[in-house]
């Protein structure tokens, strides 16, 4: 296509991030003059939701959504999608506040989402794994998941359990995004299974995973088992065309 976007916001949920923002915000931002950044705080009490009013109050690329509580990752994108369409952005994207996903990567994605129309950033492109830092038993869970996911879905991508991914605003206009429940892994097949089986293009780009380093994971037990039934209800909404 080379549809060049001129318009793009990077969506960023927090829950006690203060200690990485402003370094992420300053990062993000000198990559490309198009990008703009949600951050969107659930009531984080380490004081995140004040330290971005404030980098916001400073910085005219940089918007806050607040939230009351802690609602869930899932629902922090939809409602961070919601903004961004209601705004006319040409692309959103989806992206950590933690730094694994390094923001050097985003010339990649908006390169690419020139002639595509999802985007995901792969940790596990072409047989090769690029994560850092990760004990290997998380390492195994993450990439058995994928083969599971790819398995029960048909989903052609490598990576589906990803959060590094952009989007052009028509996918997501596309979609019901009131008809989306699931969260972390969950959340990040189901937007891609729903894209794909709309018949919207999807490319991954190779990224460099690295675990956090700072503040506390968010992965629990509760993310993993959604994913594992999820998959199958996703599969069997496509059967009956309900998706």
């Amino acid at each position: 296509m080379g549809d060049k976007p001129a318009r793009a916001l990077v969506i960023v949920p927090t829950y006690n991030e203060r200690d990485n923002l402003a370094r992420l915000v300053e990062q993000v931002l000198q990559q490309d003059g198009r990008l703009e950044m949600l951050v969107i705080d659930d009531a984080s009490p380490d004081g995140t939701g004040a330290l971005a009013d404030e980098i916001a109050a400073a910085q005219p690329r940089v918007h806050v959504l607040h939230r009351p509580g802690k609602l869930g990752l899932g629902t922090a994108y939809l409602d961070g999608f919601r903004w961004g369409l209601e705004r006319d952005y040409d692309v959103l994207f989806e992206m950590d506040a933690d730094f694994s996903h390094d923001p050097s990567h985003l010339p990649q994605f908006l390169q690419a989402i020139e002639d595509y129309d999802v985007v995901l950033g792969s940790r596990y492109l072409h047989g090769r794994v690029t994560v850092i830092n990760w004990p290997i038993t998380r390492l195994i869970l993450s990439y058995g998941a994928n083969v599971y996911a790819r398995l029960v879905t048909g989903l052609p991508v490598a990576d589906a359990t990803g959060g590094f991914k952009c989007f052009r605003a028509k996918v997501l206009r596309a979609l019901d995004l009131s008809a989306v429940e699931s969260e972390g892994y969950a959340f990040q097949i189901e937007m891609s299974f729903r894209a794909w089986r709309r018949g919207f293009r999807i490319v991954e780009v190779p990224i460099v995973f690295v675990d956090r380093t700072a503040g506390e994971s968010k992965m629990s037990k509760k993310i993993i088992r959604e994913a594992v039934w999820r998959v199958w209800k996703l599969r069997a909404l496509d059967l009956f065309g309900k998706l």
